[in-house]
């Protein structure tokens, strides 16, 4: 596959649940590319689809939900098209995803050593004294100290930070294409989810990882991502570098993310007594509707907002927003 190449696409994915109230629609139309080595990362508040979204990637949408249209390339593989075999065959090989909370996704019942070896075994076919001593090469490159003696210790044993890392040694060992992170340091202190995401970006440059990051944390984004996908309502509400997302959001929304934020503007946070806050909360799959799904939070919606989900238009060379205020390619 060439370097201009994406080595992930998703493209127009829509995901559906069904309930006693019918069927509705938690992922419409999602589309992006992730290159080999980039960062990028999806953001938005609970509820958005984030989540959704990497659960659909891995082929683990829950019972109730299905893929109901969409394309979900890896490395050129519609993942939609496999069958199961198949997929146990690229899930925590080609692709991997590190979950939210590491106290639930680690099985309390069996060592790190053996969780992290269980992958290898599978993908790389080795022996239990092999993988044994590639799990404690995996735990020494995450930055666990005596890895040796470590190895043989269960999730209970270890901090919280110690278990994240063991979730990025097992999502690593076979070295995948796509790495997704979803949340990684939520029930992390500040400190150590710093010390996280620096093991992250030394990983990613080590083994040239592509790396898809789920946060609603902006602070995050601005540290992390080459480029930015925010998301609401379960659409891509806007995409683009890093640096223009930062400093010259479209959207209204992204705009209201980013001013939630404290820290970008020392001097602007000390005159102002309360950081403001984006007024009502995300729609739920039955309020949403087939206009923008942000309208009735939007200052500046208009009537249309209501009657129809915008497309994308240019806000910049890279850089594509799903608003009405947009149209034609300018504010």
């Amino acid at each position: 596959m060439s370097a201009a190449e994406p080595v992930l696409e998703v493209d127009r994915l829509n995901v559906a649940f069904q309930s006693r109230r019918g069927s509705a629609s938690v992922l419409n139309d999602v589309s992006f590319r992730l290159m080999p080595g980039e960062t990028l990362c999806l953001v938005g508040e609970s509820g958005c689809g984030k989540s959704m979204t990497a659960l659909a990637i891995m082929r683990l949408v829950p019972d109730s939900g299905r893929i109901a249209g969409g394309q979900i390339r890896l490395r050129g593989t519609d993942l939609v098209r496999c069958a199961e075999p198949e997929l146990r065959r690229i899930r925590g090989n080609q692709v991997s995803m590190i979950f939210q909370e590491p106290m639930t996704a680690l099985n309390p019942v069996y060592t790190v050593g053996d969780q992290i070896g269980e992958s290898l075994r599978l993908h790389r076919r080795l022996d239990k004294a092999q993988a044994r001593a590639g799990a404690i090469d995996m735990l020494r490159s995450v930055g666990i100290p005596a890895p040796e003696r470590r190895v043989d210790e269960y999730p209970h044993q270890l901090s919280g930070g110690m278990r994240q890392r063991v979730m990025i040694a097992i999502a690593l060992a076979c070295d995948p294409a796509v790495l997704i992170a979803d949340e990684p340091t939520t029930a992390l202190d500040v400190t150590v989810q710093a010390q996280i995401f620096d093991l992250l970006r030394e990983q990613q440059a080590r083994r040239g990882t592509a790396v898809l990051l789920i946060t609603h944390d902006m602070g995050a984004v601005a540290e992390m991502a080459d480029r930015v996908v925010v998301m609401y309502g379960g659409r891509v509400a806007e995409e683009g570098p890093v640096q223009d997302i930062l400093a010259r959001p479209a959207h209204p929304y992204t705009r209201g993310l980013i001013a939630c934020l404290p820290g970008l503007d020392p001097a602007a946070d000390e005159a102002r007594p309360d950081l403001p806050e984006i007024p009502g909360v995300v729609p739920s799959v039955w309020q949403r509707g087939q206009g923008c799904p942000f309208h009735d939070r939007c200052a500046q919606a208009m009537p249309r907002c209501q009657q129809a989900f915008p497309p994308m238009f240019a806000a910049g060379p890279a850089h594509r927003v799903a608003c009405w205020l947009h149209e034609g390619g300018t504010a």
